[in-house]
């Protein structure tokens, strides 16, 4: 697999460890992004890290993709719950995307229960911490081999 995989993370994911740890845990995006790529050199692909507030440079990142990498690892943050604009940029590109959300989106206030992104997307893991990004490097390099 020649091309790397784009984790993509949105608004406020660079406050993890600091932004309500109850729900996002301790992990800092830098220490979730050294797991990431151990977990990538076992399994023999490389990845490339990404994180933005602002929904513009999400989206150019999206386009990029779709001639830069094999496929996608993307958590919205909460642009997943308001935003056409990333979820048409997803079903855009002709890459696989897994969108990742930490906490369980499901459980959580009632605006948060509904993703926009995820229908364009090929799955969706929601609730297993930061775990869930490891998980969705498992399943996309088993889709791409």
């Amino acid at each position: 697999m020649p091309k790397s995989i784009l984790i993509l993370n949105g608004p406020n994911l660079n406050r993890l460890s600091l932004r309500e740890p109850e729900i996002y845990g301790s992990e800092t995006l830098d220490q979730l992004d050294t797991r990431i790529t151990t977990r990538a050199k076992e399994l023999g692909v490389t990845v490339e890290f990404c994180q933005s507030n602002h929904e513009g440079e999400l989206i150019d990142r999206l386009h990029a993709a779709a001639d830069s990498a094999a496929g996608v690892i993307l958590n919205p943050g909460g642009l997943a719950h308001t935003s056409v604009a990333l979820r048409d940029a997803v079903a855009s590109i002709p890459i696989p995307t897994i969108e990742v959300h930490i906490s369980n989106i499901f459980a959580r206030e009632p605006f948060r229960r509904r993703s926009i992104v995820s229908g364009a997307c090929r799955g969706v893991i929601s609730g297993l911490g930061t775990q869930g990004y490891l998980l969705a490097l498992d399943h996309l390099v088993t889709l791409l081999r």
